[in-house]
């Protein structure tokens, strides 16, 4: 099943017209991410391709601006939408006989695309699941893992910098951690433009992804107010239209950079207080300011709030996180469901978790359905196709409310998966 895209998550998707500016020498071409285009005499300066599916239509967009050859690509990190879609521009350079372009990026990009060769059919998976409503069915694989291109300047360290200059442009590449361990972005003096990549992507920012590894919500908060310091007027981001006007630019990066020093510290303060995740996660659930929840650049059209809630909180801790001594050496929830099902009849189960559901409170209404479905062994096949009904049901009402792509994917996702079960039964009934 492929969902209708929410209006919001066009901008991340790059359904909006590019921009050129200050006298058509810089392009801001849309996509899925964003390229970053600077002319000069002597050639292009690139910062980042999109996703390998739009590659064609934002490279035949830029050759409609300027015949330049390449010089320098520059990929903000390793993800498949920022990092992939270099293929027409290698195959122009051969077929034009130009000089190979430089290939910048932070060394730990490299082994960003080694990981994706060792876990190449897992990664193929989890993209399939977060993409699903854009990928669709007949999609095999959102990237290939194999087709990487390496970087020829290699900037290292965590404090890692690199600068050059091109026909009289200064172009300084700044690498701080954000989305990813090797996220780099880059300022333009002469041009006031910066390119953040997804250190900065026009909603909630992509922090604690239930799929991917580590986020850190302190070094992004931290590299959003590096970028503050250089009173940029252009800022073209990972995801969105290019936005302009020194004024505007520093209110969108002071206050993406204030989230998240307010999801790290006031998770920080309450582990130092003893308490464990349940307690830490909904108290903040209580205490998000107002300020964010309106924010129109911080809306939870792609990563959202609570995501970034277990970001912060894996920073510091391990996966013991309840403090229960029961999940120290937990028994299969298979088993559990069985031994509850003992005390209750599966059909008290089902009737309250349709009450739940009919009040609103979706949530409860999953846990107590799964009692049945997880504990079915014993349990007649049409109680158990009313149950996964019900859960099917409820997980369609939760997508309806959820605004984060990811979190409403993974919930639609199971309900096809779900749905194929219900099929299934019936045709054995």
């Amino acid at each position: 099943m492929v969902r209708k895209t929410p209006e919001a998550m066009k901008y991340w998707l790059g359904i909006y017209p590019s921009e050129s500016f200050l006298d058509h020498t810089c392009h801001c071409i849309a996509g899925m991410g964003n390229t970053g285009v600077f002319e000069t005499k002597d050639g292009l300066v690139i910062f980042d391709t999109p996703i390998k599916q739009y590659m064609g239509r934002v490279f035949r967009e830029i050759r409609s601006k300027t015949s330049k050859p390449v010089k320098y690509l520059i990929f903000s990190h390793g993800h498949f939408d920022h990092a992939f879609g270099y293929a027409p521009f290698l195959k122009e350079i051969e077929e034009q006989g130009w000089d190979k372009p430089e290939v910048i990026a932070h060394e730990n990009i490299i082994n960003r695309f080694n990981k994706y060769k060792l876990l190449d059919k897992y990664h193929k998976w989890i993209n399939k699941m977060q993409f699903a409503s854009v990928v669709g069915k007949k999609q095999s694989r959102v990237v290939d893992p194999h087709e990487t291109l390496n970087p020829t300047i290699v900037i290292r360290g965590n404090d890692g910098t690199y600068s050059f200059n091109l026909c009289g442009l200064n172009f300084e590449i700044y690498h701080d951690k954000g989305e990813s361990d090797d996220s780099i972005w880059l300022w333009v003096p002469e041009k006031q433009t910066i390119c953040t990549g997804d250190l900065f992507v026009s909603s909630f920012p992509n922090i604690g992804n239930p799929y991917k590894v580590q986020r850190y919500p302190k070094d992004w908060a931290i590299a959003m107010e590096k970028m503050m310091e250089k009173e940029p007027k252009f800022l073209i981001p990972g995801h969105g239209p290019l936005i302009e006007g020194k004024n505007q630019i520093n209110e969108v990066l002071s206050i993406t950079s204030e989230v998240m020093h307010f999801v790290h510290d006031e998770v920080v303060k309450r582990l130092n207080e003893g308490k464990w995740f349940e307690q830490i996660f909904h108290e903040m659930l209580e205490i998000f300011p107002e300020k964010f929840k309106n924010h129109k650049m911080l809306q939870p059209v792609y990563g959202c709030y609570q995501f970034a809630i277990h970001a912060a909180y894996r920073l510091y801790h391990g996966w013991y996180n309840s403090g229960n001594p029961t999940d120290l050496f937990p028994a299969k929830s298979s088993d559990i469901a069985k031994e509850l099902l003992k005390l209750n009849n599966e059909k008290v189960y089902l009737k309250h978790a349709e009450d739940l559901f009919k009040k609103g409170k979706l949530q409860l209404a999953l846990h107590i359905v799964d009692i049945i479905i997880l504990g079915r062994d014993s349990i007649i096949p049409e109680i158990i196709l009313e149950a996964l009904t019900l859960k099917s049901r409820i997980l369609k009402e939760k997508v309806k409310r959820e605004s984060s792509f990811i979190a409403a994917n993974i919930l639609d996702n199971y309900r096809v998966n779900v749905k194929k079960e219900i099929n299934f039964l019936k045709k054995r009934a």
